[in-house]
């Protein structure tokens, strides 16, 4: 039995939140890789007796090794190719301002905004963000090799060394990362269907949407990036379509009625054969599943679901022009390019982030340059990793980091106090390299401790410090986290308040489009549309979750006032699910309702967003319930309950 006054001895949540590894498994290729990749040209640097060349090949090899997060070969070029362009025009910038003063304090500000700026436009533009500031800072503040355009080349180096190691498997594993995204998806449906009708489904719900998120994501970057439509991603893209009935479906078969009893087993199974037909690429005629006999609508609509997803499976040549993208078709190269620039410029968003990392990285350079501080580019490379954009909240990332550095300098102390320089620093970087990519995966407090040791180790190869790198590197991290408190989080009034309602807005708001045209349109008609809508539903509410996650780790009172939110989106996403079955029921024989009712249950929910949006109490329900044989009855019983539970919150 805990002690009295256990409970107040313990940490706060919104820090046990972010100390808490995520549960994933350890990617070996890449642990392989980054050992490679960071200990061979400190050999190369070694035999050659030019040991700082070796150190920023390895040092752009670092950069490459923690943006290399893409699964599909065609993405993973780019994602690691373009942030590379980016870093090595900021360390050329940063090695034109070197020993400048306050030219430097101005250029790196400056730089910090387009920085900041581009990191808001989507993943690759934000590595690429973080590369140009980051390296641009490492170049002002150390002494690099000359000629001016070396150490840009050697950054590249690195990079390319990267990228070549990843592409080694590329003829031999063409097409398998994204069969087995799309084979994952389907292995999320049937653990979906077996979790119909009990406790565990919200919770495979979730993992199934984003599973379903990735899967079209990494299809279609890769449609927006080839011309024409190639037959392997055409065909994965029809058989990660066939799989939406599916899902329907399963939300059908969750909101069952009782006396049907639990879902057979005969039905994930189906699915999870599927699975392995896609994952390994077998095609030929379909073998019809073998399920049960359809007791219901919602057992209808499951049968023939799954028929259709084996058909389309088994399909070796599907139709190019009949696959729909689900998600609209991506736009050419210009019309993404003009978008892109418009965000830049335009965005509120943009340009408030820019301006924040702008007056967090003046403020530390002007600090440094007024008052004497070892290695003052430590303080700048600190503040530009906490404040990155999706990393989560800054407050939790300068506590990480904080944290995270005080367990890597652990890690480098007797590495630069015992070991000596030459040979001996191959292995230990392989061993140290290594430790990045199995670290990464458990969240960012765990990637600090790991990249600390390498960044002292390269940075010592540089500057021959030893062991006197460790106290700087330690007052200048927890200098760096000041910064970014105090002008990046304390001073900027959205800091203190969650955006989960904003988020749950948007939701509610394309739940009443979505039963606006589910349920004016007759059975079979307008299908794209709906897909794009139902969609779009999902990722609001993956969006939604994600912003509840990161307002966890936040302190009070923002902590606390997410999670006065759960309950609200709970209900969200069970009006979610009730629309999504009561389509199926539709589908399969079920009245189809009239424009009054469809009218009566959009307009609660539009009061509702309403409401969400503005604080004011909801109104008073419209006197004209729906009848009980009614097919919105279920949703409209929804939707009344997510009214009385967002009325406290309000």
């Amino acid at each position: 039995m805990p002690r009295p006054g256990a409970a107040r001895l313990a940490p706060p949540s919104w820090l046990t939140e972010g100390l808490r590894p995520r549960a994933a498994p350890v990617p070996w290729a890449a642990v392989a890789r980054a050992s490679v990749a960071l200990s061979a040209p400190l050999a190369v640097g070694t035999a050659t007796g030019r040991t700082a060349y070796g150190a920023l090949v390895s040092m752009g090899a670092l950069s490459a090794v923690i943006g290399d997060t893409a699964d599909a070969y065609r993405m993973r070029v780019f994602n690691i190719a373009v942030p590379q362009l980016f870093g090595a025009l900021g360390v050329l910038l940063g090695t034109l301002v070197y020993g400048t003063g306050w030219t430097a304090v101005a250029v790196l500000t400056a730089v910090a905004l387009v920085s900041g700026m581009i990191s808001s436009i989507g993943a690759v533009a934000s590595v690429s963000g973080l590369l140009l500031l980051l390296n641009a800072v490492v170049g002002a503040g150390l002494p690099l090799p000359s000629p001016w355009w070396l150490p840009p080349g050697l950054l590249l180096l690195g990079g390319l060394l990267v990228l070549a190691l990843t592409l080694l498997a590329w003829p031999l594993r063409v097409g398998v990362p994204e069969r087995a995204e799309v084979a994952g998806t389907y292995r999320a449906v049937a653990d979906l269907l077996a979790a119909a009708g009990t406790p565990e489904y919200d919770e495979r719900r979730r993992e199934l949407t984003q599973s379903l998120n990735h899967s079209y994501d990494l299809l279609l970057a890769r449609r927006a990036r080839r011309h024409g439509r190639s037959p392997t991603l055409v065909r994965l893209l029809a058989q990660l379509n066939a799989v939406i009935p599916v899902v329907e479906g399963a939300a059908a078969a969750h909101l069952r009625p009782p006396r049907y009893g639990p879902l057979p087993a005969a039905y994930p199974a189906a699915v999870h054969t599927l699975a392995d037909a896609v994952e390994q690429g077998r095609t030929g005629p379909a073998p019809a599943p073998d399920l049960p006999v359809a007791a219901g609508p919602s057992t209808r609509a499951l049968v023939e679901a799954i028929g259709h997803a084996a058909t389309v499976v088994h399909e070796a040549a599907p139709d190019p022009y009949a696959v729909d993208d689900r998600l609209g078709r991506p736009a050419g190269l210009e019309v993404r390019a003009r978008r892109a620039t418009r965000a830049l410029l335009l965005s509120g968003a943009s340009w408030r982030y820019g301006l924040r990392l702008a007056l967090c990285i003046g403020i530390a350079q002007v600090l440094v340059s007024v008052i004497a501080v070892p290695r003052s580019y430590w303080v700048a490379l600190t503040v530009t990793f906490v404040m990155k954009p999706d990393f989560g909240s800054v407050f939790s990332r300068a506590v990480l980091r904080a944290l995270g550095t005080a367990v890597g300098l652990l890690i480098a102390i007797p590495v630069l106090a015992e070991v000596p320089h030459g040979w001996w620093d191959v292995p230990v970087m392989a061993v140290l390299a290594a430790l990045i990519p199995a670290f990464s995966v458990k969240g960012y407090g765990f990637q600090t401790a790991a990249i600390t040791p390498v960044i002292l180790l390269l940075s010592d190869l540089l500057n021959h410090r030893g062991f006197h790198l460790v106290p700087p590197r330690l007052y200048d991290s927890l200098i760096g986290c000041a910064v970014s408190l105090l002008a990046g989080y304390l001073l900027w009034p959205e800091s203190w308040h969650t955006r989960i309602g904003d988020r749950l807005v948007e939701a509610v708001q394309d739940t009443a489009a979505y039963v606006s045209l589910a349920f004016t349109t007759g059975p079979g008609r307008d299908e794209p549309a709906r897909a794009r809508h139902r969609r779009r539903l999902y990722r609001d509410l993956s969006t939604v979750r994600s912003e509840f996650q990161r307002a966890l780790t936040e302190p009070p009172p923002v902590g606390p006032r997410a999670e006065a939110w759960w309950p609200v989106v709970i209900a969200v996403e069970r009006i979610v699910d009730a629309t999504t079955a009561t389509r199926v029921r539709i589908e399969h024989g079920a009245l189809v309702p009239t424009a009054a009712e469809v009218g009566t249950v959009t307009r609660e929910l539009a009061d509702l967003a309403e409401s969400l949006r503005t604080g004011r109490p909801l109104p008073e329900p419209a006197a004209d319930a729906l009848a009980p044989d009614c097919a919105l009855a279920r949703l409209h019983h929804e939707v009344h309950a997510a009214r009385s539970v967002a009325a406290p919150t309000l």
